[in-house]
């Protein structure tokens, strides 16, 4: 029941943490840049295979992992998925728009970034947090979090099949909105 109830309250709260900065909208013109022990891809199909460290990079936007699977829509628009393993989970890093030393920075066993949506979701054993000038503002944790930097919304999700006593509790650490804008 309390875990119900605190994934409920980061559900919510998950509004009021918003800030008015959004993704680094230069990010949308960057090539992308892949580096791996071993890519494959298809022009054709605009269909792409990297295995073992991977690295990708576009504009601000930085992931990394172990195996990823990158596909691009006929408007042009990168659907990214990256896995990490247990020894190294899959990271995600982006500039926000605004604040020069903004970002969300993010971990997890998997990540997966939609740029036509702005969606960003991490599984496993996953952490969000917005940075400002190096410093932690805000920190979600939890099995699964979903981020949309449209909608300047997180949610963070239970595994599905999973029974309400073994649910990984959701936790988020939220730094007043005052307190963080007049330590710029």
């Amino acid at each position: 029941m309390l875990a119900r109830f605190t994934l409920a309250t980061l559900v919510l709260l998950g509004t009021s943490i918003s800030s008015l900065t959004y993704a680094e909208k230069a990010d949308q013109d960057k090539p992308i840049i892949l580096e791996a022990e071993k890519v494959s891809g298809n022009d054709t199909s605009q269909v792409y295979d990297l295995n073992g460290e991977v690295l990708l990079v576009k504009g601000s936007i930085i992931v990394t992992g172990e195996e990823g699977h990158i596909r691009i829509d006929p408007e042009g628009y990168e659907f990214i998925d990256v896995k990490g393993t247990p020894e190294a989970v899959a990271t995600f890093r982006q500039r926000r728009e605004g604040l020069a030393n903004e970002f969300m920075q993010g971990r997890g066993v998997s990540t997966t970034y939609d740029a036509k949506t702005e969606i960003l979701t991490l599984t496993g054993d996953a952490s969000l947090k917005r940075l400002l000038n190096m410093q932690v503002l805000d920190q979600l944790y939890g099995w699964k979090i979903e981020y949309d930097d449209v909608k300047q919304y997180y949610r963070v999700i239970p595994p599905k099949d999973a029974k309400p006593d073994d649910l990984p509790k959701a936790r988020a650490v939220l730094t007043p909105r005052r307190k963080a804008l007049v330590e710029k």
